[in-house]
């Protein structure tokens, strides 16, 4: 719609997919591994934060792959902010407190950590989602190649038995030729 997309990318796939296509990647993070840590994103996570506060971008959404079970995995889109404001209806029940710091900064710091946790685990959710992939991909492999054998080790016997059934028919021709 030509709207202008900032994108902070996770992943060496995601930052070569974004650069390929033109996209204008303002923070990146990769090399992560298989046990990441919320320290590493967290500089990811404050540049679109902050460029948020600025009035840079308007709306900030995480992208990545919902973790269903093994061999269901599902892409899901989440705004991350704005918040979508719940109605005083729709909680069960409402508390009063008083925060000593003052509740602007004590909201800011426990949005920031909420924000920061949901970014966390859409990339644990990614890895798992990668993880079952790779175990999927592994059965599939493994289930084709007993296939495979098995396909082989019959037309060996075959070729076996044919080789066997040629040497029998020259000894028996050579006896009879005696």
């Amino acid at each position: 719609d030509g709207k202008e997309i900032d994108l902070c990318v996770v992943g060496n796939r995601g930052v070569g997919f974004f650069s390929r296509i033109g996209g204008k990647i303002v923070g990146q993070v990769s090399q992560l591994g298989d046990a990441p840590r919320l320290e590493d994103l967290i500089g990811t996570i404050k540049i679109m934060l902050d460029a948020y506060n600025e009035g840079r971008v308007d709306r900030i959404y995480l992208v990545y792959n919902q973790f269903v079970n093994s061999m269901t995995q599902s892409a899901d889109v989440e705004q991350l902010v704005p918040l979508t404001p719940v109605e005083a209806d729709d909680m069960g029940h409402h508390w009063d407190y008083i925060y000593e710091s003052g509740s602007q900064d004590v909201m800011e710091q426990l949005l920031t950590r909420y924000i920061e946790s949901l970014v966390y685990q859409g990339v644990v959710e990614n890895i798992a989602c990668e993880q079952a992939a790779r175990m999927v991909a592994m059965k599939a492999a493994s289930d084709n190649a007993g296939k495979l054998i098995e396909e082989l080790q019959l037309v060996y016997n075959k070729a076996r038995q044919a080789a066997i059934t040629q040497e029998l028919s020259e000894i028996v021709s050579g006896a009879a030729a005696v």
